[in-house]
């Protein structure tokens, strides 16, 4: 049986289709049309693409910039703007004539990571992805953990733990709270940071590839940032003590994060132990889509 996987992002749509034991069997990526009839069609299309040249029938699971709401059954807070408001999953499985799971891309990046990847075997993972924005999806036994109100993982939008002065009421987020740790730690909140005392690069990599040259402003920024990412993954130790955390997105490509970090987290964990491994992430871009083909386990047909 295959596991087919879709990766519904705001450019592209990205399908990848494995065998049972996570073998990559064919990968396909087209351009996202931007109205919700026509994504679809352009998804039940790579998915009967593969199908027929495969010769084989799948499971579907997709992952998407947002949620299905518990509630309503429709997607809801979703940068893909035209998919907010309908039954995705609902009307992909008319289409397919099958049941589709639908999670969010972050719950994909858990759960592929959580069942092959650098958290493989582990029970309880913790996802973040770290680029423009900031998001992370919980994984527990290989499936994703939603909770009863869709958001589960949705950490990057509560306010930055133990702010300082000069940290409160400093930045404004996108979804109308001020002080959001997306705000600090996401590769633009970094940049922001970094700009703001008087330097000037395009994104986190380069504020770092500066500080392994010497230069004493991007080194200053980055103590800053790998302080405020230990507070926000403390945060997540003190309440869920996730068997390992595991770091996505641009910034995760940060080498000097992974000897550091350690050091700092005992800080701001309870009881000052901390041993929870923060590990860089396998499968980089092709998490979320491979996470999306293993929303149906391995036991499921």
């Amino acid at each position: 049986m295959l596991r087919i996987g879709i990766d519904l992002g705001g450019t592209k749509i990205e399908l990848v289709a494995l065998s049972s034991e996570g073998e990559e069997l064919f990968r396909k990526r087209v351009p996202t049309p931007r109205e919700y009839v026509a994504t679809l069609d352009a998804i039940e299309s790579l998915v009967n693409e593969a199908e027929s040249l495969l010769d084989d029938k799948g499971t579907v699971g997709v992952g998407i910039p947002g949620v299905v709401s518990p509630y309503s059954g429709l997607v809801k807070n979703a940068n893909s703007t035209w998919i907010n408001g309908h039954p995705l999953d609902i009307d992909l499985g008319k289409r397919l004539n099958r049941e589709v799971r639908v999670a969010n891309d972050a719950n994909c990046f858990a759960v592929s990571e959580a069942v092959d990847g650098a958290a493989a075997g582990k029970g309880v993972v913790f996802g973040v992805i770290i680029g423009t924005g900031c998001g992370a999806g919980l994984a527990i036994n290989g499936k994703v953990h939603g909770g009863g109100n869709g958001i589960g993982g949705e950490w990057g939008h509560n306010p930055l733990p133990w702010m300082t002065a000069d940290e409160f009421n400093s930045t404004k987020c996108f979804c109308g709270n001020q002080d959001c740790i997306e705000t600090f730690i996401s590769g633009t909140g970094f940049v922001r940071d970094y700009k703001q005392a008087g330097g000037d690069a395009p994104s986190g990599i380069e504020i770092a590839q500066r500080m392994e040259k010497g230069e004493q402003l991007a080194t200053e920024a980055f103590e800053r940032y790998i302080d405020r990412l230990a507070r926000s993954l403390a945060h997540v130790i003190n309440i869920l003590d996730p068997d390992v955390i595991v770091l996505g997105g641009g910034v995760s490509n940060i080498e000097a994060i992974y000897p550091l970090l350690p050091n700092i987290l005992p800080k701001y964990v309870l009881g000052g132990e901390c041993r929870t491994p923060v590990v860089q992430n396998i499968y980089g871009g092709s998490s979320g889509v491979r996470g999306a083909a293993w929303l149906w386990s391995k036991n499921e047909a």
